[in-house]
C-alpha cells in the first residue's frame, strides 16, 4: 500500500505505478481521512496494491511513492 498527500497525486501515480511496473490493472485509490478530521483537505489517499502486485521490489516501491511525497506501509 502507497500511502500519497492529495488526490491528485494519488491519480498520477496510480497510472504511473500501472505502466512504470507493468500491472494489468491500475491500484485501487481509497481515501483515507485522518482520524477527527472531516475536511478532506486532511486526507491521505492510499493506493492499495492486488497480490498479484506482491513481487514488487519493496526499496523500488518506496522511492516510487517519494515521487509523490508519499510512502510505502505494509497492510
Amino acid at each position: 500500500m502507497l500511502v500519497l498527500p492529495d488526490r491528485d497525486a494519488a491519480e498520477e501515480a496510480a497510472a504511473e505505478l500501472a505502466a512504470r511496473f507493468g500491472l494489468r490493472e491500475e491500484p485501487q485509490l481509497v481515501r483515507d481521512a485522518l482520524a477527527g478530521e472531516d475536511d478532506a483537505e486532511d486526507a491521505q489517499w492510499l493506493l492499495v496494491l492486488t497480490a498479484a502486485s506482491g513481487d514488487l521490489d519493496p526499496a523500488e516501491l518506496d522511492a516510487f511513492a517519494g515521487e509523490w511525497d508519499g510512502w510505502r506501509e505494509e497492510p
